[in-house]
């Protein structure tokens, strides 16, 4: 599904699939999505009778950030509903989590797959009765892999 091109593509447009199928509507409408992101630990290893005396760097385990997702709060309790499921122990409560970048035509540019992913925050706010900003909802999920197409 990756399409390259010569220019890169605005970060605006995106769509946040829950794992529920649900896309279309406000209750999945994030307006920020951040810390997406993979990478790999780096292991160092000598042997004791090496004639270099710089150890060797290996490979070692994969890791994940967290994704932060942001959305103005519209009183849907989707999110808190998960966010509940896992905090009582839900084994089922895990989830494909499907965030796709799109081009201006609003087709499918990448895909970034969170596989295993589970809710590990949720906050709102501040409110603030001087301000004349968006009420936001903050929600946070941990996953174990990252995969892209």
């Amino acid at each position: 599904m990756a399409m390259q091109r010569n220019d890169p593509y605005p970060s605006q447009n995106f769509l946040v699939d829950l794992g529920d199928g649900e896309t279309g509507s406000a209750l999945a409408g994030f307006a920020e999505v951040s810390g997406l992101e993979t990478w790999i630990e780096i292991v160092e290893y000598r042997n004791g009778n090496d004639r270099d005396l710089a150890p060797a760097k290996l490979p070692g385990l994969n890791k994940t950030g967290d994704v932060t997702l942001k959305r103005g709060i519209t009183g849907s309790l989707n999110l808190y509903k998960w966010f509940d499921q896992v905090r009582n122990g839900d084994a089922g409560a895990l989830r494909t989590v499907t965030i796709t970048l799109l081009a201006e035509d609003r087709t499918p540019v990448v895909t970034w797959k969170l596989l295993r992913a589970r809710p590990v925050k949720y906050a709102v706010g501040p409110f603030n009765a001087k301000g004349t900003d968006v009420a936001i909802e903050e929600f946070v999920l941990a996953y174990e892999r990252l995969e892209m197409e």
